[in-house]
């Protein structure tokens, strides 16, 4: 009996959605370079005079040589929004990084190599979004104001800066 249910769900699911494929994403207005997207026109439509204030919580570093994919989905979620049709300064991105992301966040010195992240992270900070690191987590690595990319900021800790984000009005992203 469940195996019908299962069917049903996948007929309604795939027939419910636009299909795209990875030709079907093109680079945003916002960030070009980064955060590719799709067009979505059976997409609801965003409310008008909408306002995001949105944090992204990442702690887990891209592979070496690699994009963070967590990084990148901010850039992502800035370009789907200027393709929706909102004003930039509708979107207010803030993203906190801890543990082992830290490395991502770093000049090439520092991280050993070069570190694909700092034109993603340049573009970001050019477009408005805050990107702190938790001073707790460079502590423990030994990380310094100068081992970091020009334009990301240092906290007390990531529990503090989600704390202060949250009483700005700014809503965890989960994703």
């Amino acid at each position: 009996m469940l195996k019908p249910v299962l069917a049903t769900i996948a007929f309604t699911f795939t027939n419910g959605l636009a299909h795209a494929g990875p030709e079907d994403f093109h680079d945003g207005i916002l960030i070009p370079d980064y955060g590719q997207i799709a067009a979505v026109p059976e997409a609801m439509a965003i409310p008008e005079g909408a306002e995001f204030k949105i944090a992204f919580d990442i702690a887990k570093a891209a592979e070496p040589g690699e994009i963070n994919r967590r990084i990148a989905s901010s850039a992502r979620l800035l370009n789907m929004h200027a393709e929706a049709g909102l004003p930039a300064e509708a979107t207010s991105i803030a993203i906190i990084v801890h543990g082992g992301a830290h490395k991502d966040l770093t000049i090439d010195t520092t991280y050993g190599g070069e570190n694909a992240n700092a034109g993603l992270i340049a573009a970001l900070i050019d477009a408005g979004v805050r990107i702190e690191l938790c001073g707790q987590t460079a502590a423990y690595y030994g990380i310094t104001k100068a081992d970091l990319l020009p334009g990301v900021e240092l906290s007390l800790s990531a529990m503090t800066s989600h704390a202060l984000l949250q009483n700005e009005g700014y809503t965890l992203n989960p994703f």
